[in-house]
This record gives structure tokens, C-alpha cells and sequence, in this order.
């Protein structure tokens, strides 16, 4: 066993966790653990956007969009933070290097489902990519924020309720990392789906731990699908194709050929219309077409574009096929605007998290945002906190289960809405 000390551990490497690290102070040693590379997230994995406040008269509007798409079961507080924020989120990540697009020196803005406007930030189809890029050249660079990549966190180090840090394995070793708050970071339950947009590796460990030590829980049945992936005949990650294609033109289409919905609707309605005809025509995918887009598509979108070249498809003169797919979950280990959970000295940022911003339905481009947002008021908390040393040998660990890790979850979660999801995603 391996005993390192730091003032902060950080689980999870995802835009969430590196903002996080980023924002703490040079002074700060900072325990950054990951379960694979560090590039290994769903961050990395964001296609669209990311959603800003666009002038002064927008904030009212953004609000309103934001909490119509949740449902209006967000948590009103949040949903002003985020939108307020929003600016200074995104003058942050300019700051670490992050370049959007632009044209004539001003913002470049697309819209996606459930926007009144357009206000989503984006570099090409690949703005998780270019903002994780970004934010891991300046971890590296950090000396103060120690990478332990390949890592898994097993269980939380807690003592009479008081959490001081993770017990990992690295290298069939294991190690007890300390630290005076500890930052759960490590992104939603989508590895647990056969049918996900999400890395599979990505499953819930921090949900799982959180109901094993009874922290608080919140909105865990809140399930995002998202409506165009790539429908494939495999078991594997499913490819997302940017809600932003059809913010710039592209149509959904039966088996008929027939337009159906409104591409433009939050994206629980627009699923559940595509998911109507597949049942209604019992086919297993719907059409998407991409050719009625005005921009070129290879320039505006080339990362879809090529994969979809490298699969035989041209998206130019073929329709898609497209089917929902989980995509991220709303809820999560409960928290407030500072990240605080309700065990001392634990805090969860990210898509682990549920500050309730996103309500019922997550509005597009906003989770980029609300990890930038709220992982940068978290360790503007954290950074002054103080706690006493303790020994090893005061925690009792264990070492999770995989499939016992998945049964946790779902009886975690108890609703009839994962069922039929669940049902969904094993067409």
C-alpha cells in the first residue's frame, strides 16, 4: 500500500476535473486520478457546443429556454448562476487557450434544440476535443497537480462521516490517497447502457460509492437520450451526430421518407417522436438528412463527415440512419452551488453531480457550461479548507464489483422510466 498525502484529490479527468485542478491554487498540491488516460472522457467526446449568455438582453431568455427544456424542475438559482456566469466561463477557457470560432473578429454562434437563439460557442463538430486539448496541456504543465492516469477509485476513505480522500488501484497497487477535500469528478452511469453515446468505462463509480455510503442522491432517474447517434449494427459506443446539424438545416425522416417533428424541440420530445414511428413502422432506425445544410458539411462538420466517409456513407447524397441512444444524466450525488455534498468534505462536480441546473432534460451545449461554472466556484471554496491528519488504518475500504457496481445503481434508481430505457437501449 502507497500513502500520498495532498490538499485536494481529484477523481475523474473530464472538463469538469481539470477546470477544477486548473482554478486551485499553484500552493495547492492537487491529486488528479483517472480511470483511464486522461483523454478518455465523455468531455472529449462533445461535439456541438457550448452555450454563452449572447449580449445583455439575452440572460431572460437563456433562463427561460433552460428551464422550459428541464421541465421546470430545475433548480432556479442554479439555472440564474450558470446564465450569469456564462461570460466569464468562457473568457476562462480563451484564457487556457481554447479558440472558437469566429469570423471577422466577432463570435461565431450556432443554435441547437430548445434555444430561442442563437448562442452556442463551437470549434468545428470536435469543441469537447479542442477544449480538453486545451485544459490537459495546461494540467501537464502544472507542477503543483500530480496525474495518476489508469487509476481506479475503489472506495472513499471516510471516518465518522467525515470523507478524507479515495482508496485507488494503479498497477494492481493499492493507494490510499488523502487529502483535505476530495472531488468527485467522474461523470455520469452511461457505461452502464448497451446502447450509449458515453465511453463504457464511464459507470457510475461515484453514484455507486454514494450509495454505498448514503450520501445524498438526486434526480438519479433523470435520463437523457439524445435523438440522432448513429444507428450501427454493433454493441459498441454509439456516434453521436451534433444536435448542431440540425441547428444548421438537417431533417428527420421515417421510413416513409416523411418529415415527422420539429428537429428543433428539446431533445425528450424529439426521442420520443423518433422512437413513436419506430414502433409504430417496427423498424429498428429513422433517416436523417444532412444535404438541405447551406454551409458546406465537410468544413462545418468534418469530424461526422469523415467518419460517416469512413463507413461508406455520404452524407452529401445519403439519407442517415439515425437512433436515440442514452447520452447524460440530469441527476446525480446531490450538491449545492459550491459543489458541497452531504458528507463532509466530499464535493462532486460534473455530470456526477446534481446542482438540479438542468432540471428533467438537460438543454443542449449547457453541460460543457455548467462544468466550467460550478467547478471553478467549487474550488474557489475548497482552496481554504483546512482538516486534521489521519492515519490509514482508521478506514475500513473495500474493492468494487463491476456488475455489483451496475445492480447498486439501478436499485438506486427504482423508476419505470430506466426500465423502459433500459428496454430501449437493448433493441
Amino acid at each position: 500500500m502507497e500513502n500520498i498525502k495532498a490538499n485536494t484529490v481529484i477523481v475523474g479527468s473530464g472538463v469538469a476535473g481539470l477546470i477544477c485542478a486548473l482554478t486551485l491554487p499553484s500552493s495547492m498540491k492537487v491529486i488528479l486520478l483517472t480511470k483511464q488516460k486522461l483523454e478518455d472522457s465523455n468531455s472529449y467526446l462533445a461535439q456541438g457546443g457550448i452555450a454563452v449568455k449572447n449580449g445583455f438582453g439575452d440572460k431572460d431568455s437563456f433562463i427561460s429556454d433552460t428551464l422550459k427544456a428541464g421541465h421546470y424542475k430545475n433548480n432556479f438559482k442554479a439555472v440564474e448562476t450558470l446564465v450569469e456566469e456564462s461570460p466569464k466561463a468562457i473568457k476562462s477557457l480563451e484564457e487556457l487557450g481554447v479558440k472558437f470560432e469566429s469570423e471577422e473578429g466577432d463570435y461565431s454562434y450556432t443554435r441547437e434544440g430548445g434555444h430561442s437563439k442563437n448562442r452556442i460557442l463551437y470549434c468545428g463538430d470536435f469543441t469537447g476535443k479542442a477544449i480538453m486539448n486545451a485544459l490537459i496541456a495546461q494540467v501537464k504543465e502544472r507542477k503543483n497537480i500530480r496525474i495518476l492516469e489508469d487509476c481506479t477509485m475503489e472506495d472513499l476513505l471516510v471516518k465518522n462521516g467525515v470523507c478524507y480522500g479515495v482508496y485507488g488501484v494503479a498497477n494492481n497497487k493499492g493507494l490510499f490517497i488523502n487529502g483535505k477535500s476530495t472531488v468527485i469528478a467522474s461523470g455520469g452511469i452511461g457505461g452502464i447502457y448497451n446502447n450509449t453515446t458515453n465511453y463504457k468505462h464511464i459507470q457510475g463509480d461515484g453514484v455507486a460509492l454514494a450509495l454505498k455510503h448514503n450520501i445524498k442522491l438526486k434526480d438519479l432517474s433523470y435520463i437523457q437520450i439524445h435523438p440522432t447517434a448513429l444507428y450501427e449494427n454493433t454493441r459498441k459506443r454509439r456516434f453521436l451526430i451534433s444536435e448542431s446539424v440540425r441547428g444548421e438545416g438537417a431533417i428527420l425522416l421515417n421510413k416513409n421518407k416523411d418529415r415527422f417533428i420539429d428537429e428543433l424541440k428539446p431533445r425528450d420530445i424529439v426521442s420520443k417522436a423518433i422512437i413513436r414511428e419506430m414502433e409504430k413502422d417496427k423498424v429498428e432506425f429513422q433517416w436523417l438528412r444532412m444535404n438541405l445544410i447551406e454551409k458546406d458539411i465537410r468544413t462545418r462538420f468534418p469530424k461526422i463527415y469523415e467518419y460517416l466517409r469512413k463507413i461508406g456513407l455520404n452524407p452529401y447524397i445519403d439519407d442517415i440512419p439515425i437512433v436515440p441512444a442514452q447520452h447524460y444524466t440530469m441527476g446525480g450525488i446531490e450538491v449545492n452551488l459550491n459543489g458541497e455534498t452531504s458528507m463532509p468534505g466530499l464535493f462532486a462536480i460534473g455530470e456526477a453531480s446534481c446542482t438540479g441546473v438542468h432540471g428533467k432534460n438537460r438543454l443542449a451545449s449547457n453541460s460543457l457550461l455548467e462544468s466550467v461554472v460550478f467547478s471553478k466556484k467549487t474550488a474557489d471554496f475548497i482552496k481554504n479548507i483546512t482538516k486534521e491528519e489521519v492515519n490509514i488504518n482508521d478506514f475500513q475500504i473495500g474493492v468494487s464489483n463491476l456488475e455489483k457496481k451496475k445492480d447498486i445503481i439501478k436499485e438506486g434508481i427504482k423508476n419505470d422510466e430506466f426500465t423502459k430505457i433500459k428496454l430501449l437501449n437493448n433493441r
